[in-house]
């Protein structure tokens, strides 16, 4: 009789060398339903897991964005062959494409200077779904503003349309820029060229304004000027609706009649305010700048607002208040007016910072100060 071993209270009889195969077909069923469960809530997780959009390129309220860049929306999964692509606004042509899990829109033209692009992304049952079925919980819209254009190709297409005193001419004479891709790409990349001064007649004050490629007050007032002219408010802010008005006038020819108009006020005694019409003097007259409480400022303006006629209001330095009647008012500068008003004599400082001029050369002065009309004070 083989001897007993005695554990802890528990008796085993020792029977030689244990075989385990008889466990093993235990062992891997055990296992085999184990990974079942797992594929099992690895694939609920999966379904769990929302279907969503990662990131977009560029990112929404993105400003100063090339106008050529291509837009990609990034989702968390692979998309669906059949899924609906998202929408611009304004619509612009070019081509959506699947990409894996990213939708990916090339324009085939460039977007207009400044736009506001709307990127809508549609969701719900009807939007774009995943391949494995899933939906976005509902649209989404993303907004990014397309770079301004070049103020180089602003120039020259003031100067095409005649609101510049001053030429454009391309350095190959016969290129033309014909179809609306190419005007698009120019608006960003100016063509190479010249500007020359339509008339010899300008004073140096006027010529020291020019800077090709900067957007100063000379800039400032032609395109006050066009604003003037295609119903816009004139206040020299570049916007995409500018953008695209200019280059639909370009193309259609549409160009000014009206001509340029530069006015310089004098304050060297005895004051004196010229005018000039395409570079001839059009009307010198004795005037009245501010008195030295209340100086007309020195500096270069463009006519900002036109008033037949009104009555100015406001405080004389004694404290006194005035409403004085006026006529062909033209304010260049705050609350600066270029206008008539009743003296015993002119050629002096008498105003509180206003050009004032006799009636009959005010009356002359007041068409030729038209929207964006420069204005200097010197001296």
């Amino acid at each position: 009789m083989r001897p007993r071993t005695v554990m802890a209270g528990i008796a085993f009889q020792c029977v030689g060398a244990i075989s385990f195969g008889a466990l093993m077909p235990v062992t891997s069923a055990w296992s085999a339903q184990t990974a079942g469960v797992a594929r099992s809530v690895a694939s609920v997780a999966h379904l769990a897991r929302p279907f969503t959009v990662l990131n977009t390129t560029p990112a929404s309220g993105a400003t100063g964005v090339s106008p050529s860049a291509p837009i990609v929306v990034r989702f968390s999964e692979f998309l669906s062959s059949r899924s609906p692509a998202p929408g611009l606004v304004p619509s612009t042509p070019g081509s959506w494409r699947v990409q894996g899990s990213s939708f990916v829109f090339t324009p085939s033209m460039d977007f207009i200077p400044l736009s506001d692009v709307k990127l809508v992304i549609p969701g719900g049952r009807t939007g774009i779904s995943s391949a494995s079925g899933g939906h976005l919980a509902g649209t989404l819209t993303k907004t990014i503003q397309i770079a301004n254009g070049s103020i180089v190709r602003l120039q020259q297409l003031l100067s095409l349309t005649d609101y510049s005193p001053l030429r454009w001419r391309s350095v190959r004479p016969r290129l033309s820029i014909k179809n609306v891709v190419g005007q698009r790409a120019a608006l960003f990349n100016a063509p190479n060229g010249r500007f020359l001064w339509r008339y010899s007649g300008w004073p140096t004050n006027l010529l020291a304004l020019w800077k090709s490629g900067v957007y100063n007050v000379f800039t400032e007032g032609m395109v006050m000027s066009f604003q003037a002219d295609h119903g816009f408010t004139p206040n020299g802010a570049l916007s995409s609706s500018l953008w695209s008005s200019l280059l639909s006038a370009y193309q259609a020819r549409q160009v000014n009649s009206g001509g340029y108009n530069y006015a310089l006020e004098n304050k060297a005694s005895p004051q004196v305010l010229t005018i000039w019409h395409n570079g001839h003097v059009v009307l010198t007259s004795p005037s009245n700048t501010g008195i030295s409480v209340s100086p007309t400022v020195d500096g270069n303006f463009a006519v900002y607002l036109r008033l037949r006629s009104q009555i100015m209001r406001g405080t004389n330095p004694n404290g006194s208040h005035y409403a004085d009647p006026v006529q062909y008012v033209a304010y260049f500068n705050g609350n600066d007016a270029v206008h008539y008003m009743p003296r015993a004599q002119y050629g002096y400082p008498q105003s509180l910072g206003c050009i004032e001029l006799p009636l009959q050369n005010a009356a002359t002065a007041w068409p030729y100060l038209a929207y964006g009309t420069l204005v200097s004070v010197i001296n």
